[in-house]
């Protein structure tokens, strides 16, 4: 506001003016400061949103290739290359759909389907540039010639090639002959009682994969989930409807700023009730028990997450994805050629860790940890949150017994077996006698 001392009453029109006039001058710089602030904060805005919109889109073209892994295995398919009980469908009558793609590496794609009535998750292997990768590749090259076993190969010689890959992949199992027997039967897709060659390599493909593998062993333990058909090495297994374990997915924007123990608790928001979850969590924990000197020898679980696991309408638990469920005795083969100069070299994927000799810069065969504490150990807050009073100071007990476990399960043997049994039976107590077990 102005403000006029006594003055010549001359000059008052002129200075009333003159006021008039700077106060216009303030006015439209200050909208001018308003408006260069907006325009700024809104082009900022759309700069972020443009970047992210376009990382995300980069992201996704990157790792979502599954219609090109389709096409590939068509053209092999029309080819006469390969064949299977999936292929017609796929690539003919187009009755086999990729839909909402879930894919984490690009070597591995992955997506829900729909095959007729039959919902489904079809994987295919894809080819990657040749890359370092410090983390370790678990699942071996993916053969894409599709040229085992040769032409000319006789079902007997099928045979003993399957016999002898299950041989080196686990161990020289007495009943391997009957794993052998079941391979051939899943070979046969049309069963017309006879193997092709397109469907012999075909099914040589998928036994190159340790989740196809898995699911061989465990097929009557019905902790994986059912084969619902395949082509060349892509195959569709049954839909696990809620997955992961637990846990809910933030963007990343949101996620870099949620402290460590926020979001483990928010990992928790969405659980079933807790006699669900125990018996979610035995079925974990038979898991342990069936890959641990099983029918076919030992498996160890080299990413044990609550992202590999799931569980049906039931709350039966499943695996599903079972690629770091690797037979111990390829473990065991591949990490004592690793070179070291401490333990942290004698890594192979997640959570698989042994211990550097220095003496020979090898890296030693024994886990440090077994299975049942890192399964223990995913399970600590899911299942102590929200547990009976009656049990919860005993549970946590033996959860916290069963993590501090050292060694391999072999090193240890009678402890696991003790840990593992009295976990079981504490969680079958207490929902025995209610319609949730």
């Amino acid at each position: 506001m102005c403000v006029f001392p006594l003055i010549n009453i001359k000059y008052l029109k002129i200075l009333k003016l003159f006021c008039i006039f700077i106060n216009i001058i303030i006015n439209i710089a200050r909208f001018s400061y308003l408006h260069m602030k907006y325009l700024f904060f809104s082009w900022l805005a759309v700069f972020v949103g443009s970047w992210i919109v376009y990382v995300e889109y980069s992201s996704y073209t990157e790792l979502c290739r599954g219609h090109d892994c389709k096409d590939s295995i068509c053209d092999k398919f029309r080819k006469g290359v390969i064949d299977g009980s999936a292929c017609s469908s796929m690539c003919e009558k187009d009755t086999l759909y990729l839909g909402k793609c879930f894919t984490v590496k690009p070597s591995s794609q992955v997506y829900s389907g729909s095959w007729g009535d039959l919902e489904g998750v079809i994987k295919c292997q894809m080819e990657e540039a040749p890359r370092y990768d410090m983390g370790g590749e678990l699942e071996p090259r993916k053969e894409t010639a599709f040229n085992k076993p040769a032409k000319g190969t006789s079902v007997e010689k099928f045979r003993e090639m399957i016999l002898n890959h299950l041989k080196a992949k686990v161990g020289d199992q007495a009943n391997l002959a009957d794993l052998s027997t079941q391979v051939l039967s899943i070979a046969d897709a049309n069963k017309d009682g006879h193997i092709s060659l397109p469907e012999a390599r075909s099914t040589w493909a998928l036994l190159q994969l340790n989740e196809f593998l898995l699911a061989l062993v465990l097929q009557d333990r019905e902790h994986t989930p059912k084969l619902l058909g395949f082509c060349g090495d892509l195959y569709m297994m049954e839909k696990v409807p809620h997955a992961p374990l637990y846990g809910i997915s933030l963007p990343w924007v949101v996620e870099v700023w949620i402290p460590a123990g926020l979001r483990r608790s928010m990992d928790q928001w969405f659980t079933p009730s807790w006699p669900h979850k125990a018996k979610i969590s035995i079925g974990l924990l038979e898991l342990v028990e069936d890959i641990f000197h099983g029918t076919f020898g030992s498996f160890l679980m080299c990413d044990v997450s609550a992202a590999a696991f799931g569980y049906n309408d039931r709350h039966d638990f499943k695996v599903t994805d079972a690629r770091h469920i690797v037979p111990e005795a390829v473990f065991q083969e591949d990490i004592r050629q690793q070179r070291c100069d401490a333990d942290e070299d004698c890594l192979y994927g997640a959570d698989c860790l042994t211990t550097c000799d220095l003496t020979k810069h090898r890296c030693t065969p024994e886990v440090t940890r077994p299975n049942l504490a890192k399964a223990c150990d995913a399970l600590k807050d899911y299942i102590l949150r929200g547990a009976p009073s009656d049990v919860s100071e005993e549970l946590e007990k033996q959860l916290y017994a069963c993590i501090a476990l050292k060694g391999s399960a072999e090193q240890t043997e009678i402890e696991h077996s003790l840990i593992l049994n009295n976990l079981k039976t504490l969680l079958w107590k207490k929902i025995s006698h209610t319609k949730d077990s």
